[in-house]
């Protein structure tokens, strides 16, 4: 199911939830491969104590990443597959 086209700045700042309801944290940013424009992961800021236990990956910065292919929908979050996170 594709994910229906949004500006970049409608999703920096909304929070990401699983879809059970718990909260992961705040997009800062985006990260996509520039060759072809496809979206690799979601940066997270102020990430929530839930979310350190999750065995996501970590950026050089020490900032939590979700992989872009586990959200399933954005809206007024950005709600995405836990299961698809272990």
């Amino acid at each position: 199911m594709p994910i229906e086209k949004k500006p970049l700045k409608g999703v920096l700042g909304k929070l990401v939830v699983t879809k059970e309801g718990k909260r992961l944290g705040m997009v800062k940013d985006i990260t996509f491969e520039t060759r072809t424009g496809e979206l690799i992961q979601l940066v997270l800021k102020d990430p929530t104590p839930y979310t350190r236990n999750l065995d996501l990956e970590i950026s050089s910065n020490k900032e939590v990443l979700v992989p872009y292919n586990t959200i399933i929908a954005i809206g007024d979050f950005i709600v995405v597959s836990e299961e698809d996170l272990l």
